[in-house]
């Protein structure tokens, strides 16, 4: 009954083999909130939907390889898994520095050879920075005179509190853009479905039986074109918004109160925070931490080569707040600063 309940609107045709490129009324969805609420310009026909970010990356990554690329800059540091599939389609990762401004785009230039790069400018993982107007500029003139591909990971661009979210840089170089989308942190990781918006020239690739990945199923595809043309989609968009921005002002606070003079990165966005410590090593907090239940990374577990130890990030603590209860807030941080201030007694010989 559940599964009758749940088809009743899809049509004899959609129930047989799924489109390669995904169920036309959910492309024709995407393509109009994507112009809408991330500043893109696509068309449904540019849309392939894809089983996540990962699935999206794989498929991009054949295609590159297929047409001759040996080569992919990843942010460094960065989502490290981007960094494996990048490897596991075949091509070689190149790790290009994240400063205050985002990703430096005059090494991407002298790193000989790439001409395709994985960025999140809108809220980078995990430094947190916004890549700036000039390097955006920067960044889309690259891609150009190369002829590449910039894959814009749109993985939390949503999620800003401060302001409105940065528009995607797919709207301002479509040619060479491909905006990369899920429902990983709108939803939840285990709704396997995303999008791709490319450039024209790779829409074939990302199709073709080489190179393509399986669609997610067409029921849930179903399910989430409903979604999005009830406008549910941009209600639980607004309302989760400000349940993490009450949250993150929460984690704020505590963190001010036990660690008072703490400095803290990453706050105007996404659902992490950056704490630079200054006087002990991040690796051994993570590990004391995790001896009191609370779970956290070092800056350095995302790197493909650890900082040098006089960089101004060479020791910080990536805490995230996605899945912490509102409740849980006090006693997480309140366990992190008892961690914090073992490591330091350790360190100081008290």
């Amino acid at each position: 009954d559940m599964v009758r309940a749940a088809t009743t609107e899809l049509t004899w045709d959609e129930l047989g083999y799924p489109e390669a490129a995904g169920l036309p009324r959910l492309r024709r969805q995407l393509a109009a909130y994507l112009a809408r609420g991330r500043g893109a310009r696509v068309e449904p026909g540019q849309l392939v939907v894809s089983a996540g970010t990962l699935d999206a990356v794989m498929r991009l990554c054949r295609g590159l390889r297929a047409a001759g690329h040996t080569h992919v800059a990843v942010e460094e540091p960065g989502w490290t898994q981007l960094r494996l599939t990048v490897a596991a389609a075949g091509l070689t990762p190149v790790p290009i520095p994240v400063d205050e401004h985002g990703l430096r785009v005059d090494l991407l230039r002298e790193a000989g050879g790439v001409r395709a790069a994985i960025v999140a400018p809108a809220h980078q993982f995990p430094t947190g920075v916004v890549l700036t107007p000039a390097r955006r500029a920067e960044l889309a003139d690259w891609a150009r005179e190369t002829d590449g591909l910039v894959m814009e990971d749109d993985y939390d661009a949503e999620f800003r509190y401060d302001r409105h979210p940065v528009g995607a840089l797919q709207g301002v170089a479509p040619e060479h853009v491909a905006l990369l989308g899920s429902l990983s942190k709108t939803l939840s990781p285990a709704v396997r479905l995303g999008w791709i918006a490319a450039p024209e020239r790779w829409t074939d690739a990302l199709t073709a039986r080489d190179t393509g990945g399986t669609p997610p199923p067409v029921i849930d595809q179903d399910a989430f074109t409903r979604f999005v043309s009830s406008g549910s989609y941009d209600r639980h968009l607004r309302a989760s918004r400000l349940r993490y921005k009450r949250r993150r002002d929460h984690l704020l606070r505590e963190l001010e109160a036990r660690l008072p003079g703490q400095p803290v990165g990453g706050a105007a966005a996404g659902f992490h925070l950056l704490l630079p410590l200054t006087d002990c090593p991040a690796g051994a907090v993570v590990e004391e931490a995790a001896r009191a239940d609370v779970r956290l990374a070092s800056l350095d577990d995302y790197r493909a080569a650890p900082a040098a130890t006089d960089t101004p990030t060479a020791s910080t603590l990536v805490v995230g707040y996605g899945n912490l209860t509102d409740q849980a807030v006090p006693g997480a941080v309140q366990r992190l600063a008892h961690a914090i201030e073992r490591v330091r007694a350790q360190e100081h010989g008290a």
